[in-house]
């Protein structure tokens, strides 16, 4: 379950292969990783403790570790900018325990192939079985909600929406 089946293409992926290692050896676990920019290209790694915490003294140690492997190999091309940071409140959703652990509150999810003419969908999460992430919706047209299952490797991105449940439960964990 602390698996992350998200996965990043491209630069990102190699980024990605580059540092988890050295993100793991200084004890934190990588949850996205996104290069965007254009002239300005910035390379953000979003990074959390296995408790999902990250404070600022983190963000400096885990860029601390990352600069001489980011040196030598020089994954991303021409100049960029570092940002290390944490989730958020409205945190992407990873790996199958991130599933698990916020079950009751609402989420995005967003899947690799069309189903049932879309790909996002909207919902409570009502945890995971048999490697199933399991979403309480409600379709149109539908009078009561319904639980979808997505396998892991139908997920393209997941997130947690930001609204009031989300906000309480985040002022309790400071």
């Amino acid at each position: 379950m602390q698996y992350r089946f998200i996965r990043e293409s491209g630069v990102a992926s190699d980024v990605a292969t580059l540092i988890e290692p050295v993100i793991e050896d200084l004890g934190f676990r990588i949850v996205r990783i996104q290069v965007g920019g254009g002239d300005n290209t910035t390379l953000q790694i979003m990074a959390e403790r296995p408790d999902g915490a990250l404070s600022i003294a983190d963000c400096s140690e885990i860029a601390r570790g990352l600069s001489p492997v980011m040196d030598v190999h020089d994954p991303v091309s021409g100049k960029y900018f570092l940002e290390i940071s944490s989730p958020g409140i409205d945190r992407p959703l990873a790996r199958g325990q991130d599933f698990v652990d916020w079950t009751g509150y609402e989420a995005k999810i967003k899947v690799r192939e069309m189903i049932g003419g879309q790909k996002r969908f909207r919902g409570i999460l009502a945890g995971v079985e048999n490697d199933e992430i399991l979403l309480k919706v409600r379709l149109d047209g539908q009078h009561e909600d319904i639980v979808l299952g997505f396998h892991f490797n139908m997920i393209e991105q997941a997130k947690l929406v930001l609204n009031d449940d989300l906000l309480k439960v985040s002022k309790k964990k400071k």
